[in-house]
């Protein structure tokens, strides 16, 4: 699946198309360069799931944690981190396994911690001001 976005108030529509394309699958790890745009989607993703409070990058406590009215939403940023060992420390495993949603940005730091199924967003600046998200079954 691809999505080209040119204006941000294209977001609603795009996250709404991202988890209907998602079903059943609640993690989603996010790829793309710094600025590419990772965390606005996934703050238009939690929009869409119906969460009100206010969604920032879990850049310095590499986790932050929402409610929703279906649950909770685990959002990750792993840019910091030095190895794996630092994402098993805050029980990385734990909140794979919790069933609820799973926002990873920076998972090639983590690449041998994936689990065997997710989706995969990749957010690129495709030209000035388009942004190209696409979206894969894992």
């Amino acid at each position: 699946m691809e999505i080209l976005i040119d204006q941000e108030n294209e977001l609603p529509a795009a996250a709404s198309a991202l988890l209907k394309f998602a079903g059943n699958e609640k993690i989603f790890l996010f790829e793309g360069e710094m600025g590419a745009g990772k965390t606005t989607l996934i703050k238009s993703l939690c929009l869409q799931l119906g969460m009100i409070d206010n969604v920032s990058s879990p850049t310095y406590s590499i986790v932050n944690e929402y409610v929703f009215p279906e649950g909770k939403i685990y959002h990750f940023d792993f840019f910091r981190i030095k190895d794996e060992s630092e994402a098993f420390d805050i029980g990385f495993e734990e909140y794979l396994m919790s069933g609820e949603y799973c926002f990873i940005e920076w998972p090639e730091m983590i690449a041998g911690l994936w689990p065997e199924h997710f989706i995969e967003i990749k957010v690129v600046e495709a030209e000035t001001g388009i942004r190209k998200i696409s979206a894969h079954k894992i």
